[in-house]
């Protein structure tokens, strides 16, 4: 496969989970934080709790199968074409497993798309200003009163 194609397999095929997740998420504003897209989309681990004893599972799988594949694939092709996200990948991989790693990539990927529907910024302003624009200890896209 050329590289032309390759461009174009992977273009298609992240504006295919852009489409399915703002047709199946509807409305950003449902949602407070990254979390609850998470959970609600089963991107979580389950969680089985005792007095002294905390374990957490494999994801809780809750939520749109479908949207949730497609977000693993685009996640994949994301860890291919972007440094940052190749190198966060190959860490997890590297403690966690390859599995691990590709749920995890895919949940980041999912939480940033929430912010970029949200907010409605294209992907360059997401990546400079990040999920926590405009909170305390973060002076990124925030005015400063000059009065």
């Amino acid at each position: 496969m050329s590289s032309r194609a390759a461009a174009e397999d992977a273009s298609r095929s992240c504006s295919l989970t852009a489409l399915a997740f703002v047709l199946i998420i509807g409305s950003a504003e449902r949602f407070q934080c990254g979390k609850q897209i998470a959970s609600y989309l089963g991107l979580v681990p389950l969680e089985e709790s005792s007095v002294n004893r905390r374990r957490l599972g494999h994801i809780t799988k809750q939520g749109n199968a479908l949207l949730r594949f497609l977000l693993v694939e685009a996640a994949q092709v994301t860890v291919r074409s972007i440094p940052e996200w190749r190198n966060k990948y190959f860490h997890l991989a590297m403690r966690r497993g390859r599995k691990i790693a590709k749920v995890a990539m895919a949940r980041r990927l999912a939480v940033q798309m929430f912010w970029m529907l949200r907010k409605g910024w294209d992907y360059e302003q997401a990546k400079k200003f990040g999920s926590h624009a405009g909170q305390p200890g973060n002076r990124d896209g925030v005015q400063q009163n000059t009065e």
